[in-house]
């Protein structure tokens, strides 16, 4: 009898509009440098509960208010936390949706931007620091993880967050 391999079922990929309803749902009364200190802790407690290897960087107005580097990371996790980061100052929204709106029309992102994909990558793991009232301040970016996977990190993380603030 051959033998065959398990499949996996694939990951469902978010929709644009979901991305988007994400992005309006998580928003920052304010963020201090402390906010900043609090999320990157949270951000590397959940990344030691799982043992992910990445990479964590928070910025706000040009300025980096938290990095950290678990093991298994590397140099290179730091060079797309920039390029990540770059696509959400650029845009005003998380990099995974970007690159989601390319694919939606049938392109990619590094096919259609007319950006440099050296300096600029739409891809999962950099979501915008938006604050009521005031718009995109900064950014939360995880590198590490496949795209799909840094992006949904970095939006629980901001959920906790956010849920513990309120409360």
């Amino acid at each position: 009898m051959p033998q065959t391999t398990p499949r996996t079922t694939p990951e469902p990929v978010p929709s644009v509009e979901e991305l988007e309803a994400q992005q309006r749902r998580l928003v920052f009364a304010r963020f201090t440098h402390e906010d900043a200190w609090a999320l990157g802790s949270l951000l590397v407690e959940l990344a030691r509960e799982r043992q992910a290897p990445v990479a964590i960087d928070i910025h706000r107005a040009g300025q980096q208010l938290f990095h950290a580097a678990l093991p298994g990371s590397t140099p290179d996790n730091d060079a797309w936390i920039a390029r990540k980061r770059r696509v959400v100052e650029r845009y005003g929204a998380p990099s995974y949706l970007v690159g989601a709106r390319f694919r939606a029309k049938g392109t990619t992102f590094e096919e259609s931007s007319r950006l440099d994909p050296d300096t600029y990558a739409a891809h999962g793991g950099s979501f915008p620091i938006t604050v009521e009232g005031v718009g995109v301040v900064g950014a939360v970016t995880v590198s590490g993880l496949p795209q799909l996977q840094d992006h949904r990190f970095v939006v629980e993380a901001l959920e906790v967050f956010l849920d513990r603030s309120a409360g």
